[in-house]
């Protein structure tokens, strides 16, 4: 039987969208001097020092596991693939407008996880995604008639990020977090590597970079060490949703340390998310109840 925690998953999300966030801010920072895979290579590997040392203190580093690695390596490969996609349009469109088309992700997750996870499409799944889909194109209005790379590049990502999160999912049946994050900056920090030095030459940090590519890292661990708990605590068409209301964050950070415009619309998007979300999480913990419900009423055969 899966866990059912609603209002604790959606706690653990929010540390995952302030953690993306940070990382958002960070990764500007340092396009200037590392290219996509240059920033996912220094990623990868700041965290699996953070794992290592934090699965070595705890005395958890038996639970990584190899029986899985099949699960781990397409995980990782398709998640590595999105994760240079959204790197890429970090820095060639609006940070509203790449977070916006970033977000047709949970419209995939909960019309995918009803036949891929077994999960249930229950209305208020379907609504929460339609209300914050509408809401972050309020925010963002991308002009879809004249697609560029960068556009393109974050619808790439929406979909491998849709595609990460199904399959994250399907780890958590059975698998620890830390043998998730284990595999996962092991395996992006190799597929970093060959990408990153691909044309011979790797930039190295300075003194003004490595700060950011740290930040970069550990906020990259812990989003990620958030979204797993979270993925292990319900349904990921419950949890996924949750991150539109990163959104409305970045569109108040991308105006105050970007001067990207920021005008009344992003507030009525921002109520539509906050509705939509929390539509969602009062609709799951009304569930919770139901399988109890019908445990009771239902005769033994």
């Amino acid at each position: 039987m899966q866990t059912h925690r609603p209002l604790a998953a959606a706690a653990w999300m929010s540390g995952s969208v302030l953690s993306f966030t940070a990382m958002a801010v960070a990764g500007r920072a340092v396009a200037g001097r590392h290219d996509t895979f240059e920033i996912m290579l220094w990623r990868s590997l700041v965290g699996l020092c953070l794992v290592l040392l934090a699965a070595g203190a705890t005395g958890r580093l038996r639970e990584i596991r190899r029986d899985r690695l099949g699960q781990h390596l397409l995980r990782n490969g398709v998640h590595f693939v999105g994760q240079n996609l959204w790197l890429y349009a970090l820095t060639a469109i609006p940070l509203a407008q790449l977070f916006a088309l970033e977000f047709t992700q949970p419209i995939w997750v909960v019309l995918l996880a009803p036949l891929l996870l077994d999960e249930r499409l229950t209305p208020a799944r379907a609504l929460t995604a339609a209300l914050g889909f509408a809401g972050a194109m309020i925010v963002a209005r991308p002009d879809l008639t004249a697609p560029d790379a960068g556009m393109l590049a974050a619808a790439g990502a929406a979909l491998s990020f849709a595609a990460t999160a199904i399959l994250t999912k399907a780890l958590t049946r059975g698998e620890s977090i830390v043998s998730i994050l284990f595999w996962l900056t092991l395996m992006q920090s190799g597929l970093g590597l060959a990408a990153a030095g691909w044309d011979g030459a790797v930039a190295l940090p300075t003194a003004t970079t490595l700060p950011w590519l740290v930040l970069i890292g550990a906020s990259g661990v812990f989003a990620h060490f958030c979204l797993t708990t979270a993925l292990s605590l319900a349904p990921a068409s419950f949890v996924i949703p949750i991150d539109f209301a990163r959104l409305p964050l970045i569109a108040v950070i991308g105006a105050t340390l970007y001067a990207e415009p920021l005008d009344p619309l992003v507030l009525l998007g921002a109520v539509v998310i906050l509705a939509a979300n929390a539509l969602n999480i009062r609709a799951a913990g009304a569930a919770r109840t139901q399988p109890l419900r019908n445990e009771i009423v239902t005769p033994r055969n």
